[in-house]
């Protein structure tokens, strides 16, 4: 796992895109403060940058520094969830801009999957997180299943966990700073 993650690490740095295991489904990923990194995920998904993307954090402090003010319900949340849930916030900062959505919220998970964490943490900053299919296609169940131009179009591809099967991605809940909740996806 170590040298998996090493690699990785030396593509994120390099502005570069990985396709990488995560503690949902096989996701593409780069450099979450990196704009340039950002539109390339864009294009390779062929995916309009008006539509937002997942990113991940390793813990609750690298969540706090990305974020201006957490909702007090997020950490319980966070605490909680059986399964892995996304939570959208207010008000990101220190983020690539094109990867914050037009009314100013960003799509943000705490990474639950020791690989994820690991890399996350040894990367030092968020990483994207979009499932590793072109924009309308099917999000791939397993790593069989990824389209030849996304394994193409990216700079690595990590090897592991590639017998791993996904069957659905995470929740994603919208928690806004006036106190208002909003289920996106069960």
């Amino acid at each position: 796992m170590h040298e998996e993650i090493q690699m990785a690490v030396e593509t994120l740095q390099k502005g570069g895109l990985i396709v990488y295991p995560t503690d949902t489904v096989w996701g593409i990923g780069c450099d979450a403060t990196n704009s340039e990194a950002v539109k390339k995920v864009y294009a390779l998904k062929n995916r309009e940058d008006s539509k937002a993307l997942i990113c991940l954090v390793s813990d609750i402090r690298m969540l706090q520094k990305h974020i201006f003010e957490i909702p007090e319900v997020a950490y319980d949340i966070i605490d909680l969830s059986t399964k892995p849930t996304t939570i959208i916030y207010d008000k990101p900062h220190g983020i690539a801009p094109n990867l914050i959505a037009e009314d100013n919220t960003l799509a943000i998970r705490v990474a639950s999957d020791e690989f994820c964490q690991k890399l996350i943490r040894q990367f030092k900053r968020p990483i994207v997180s979009t499932s590793a299919n072109i924009s309308g296609e099917p999000t791939p169940k397993s790593f069989l299943e990824i389209a030849p131009e996304i394994l193409k179009g990216v700079d690595y591809v990590v090897n592991l966990h590639r017998d791993k099967r996904c069957e659905k991605p995470s929740s994603i809940i919208k928690l806004s700073t006036n106190g208002e909740v909003k289920i996106i996806r069960k």
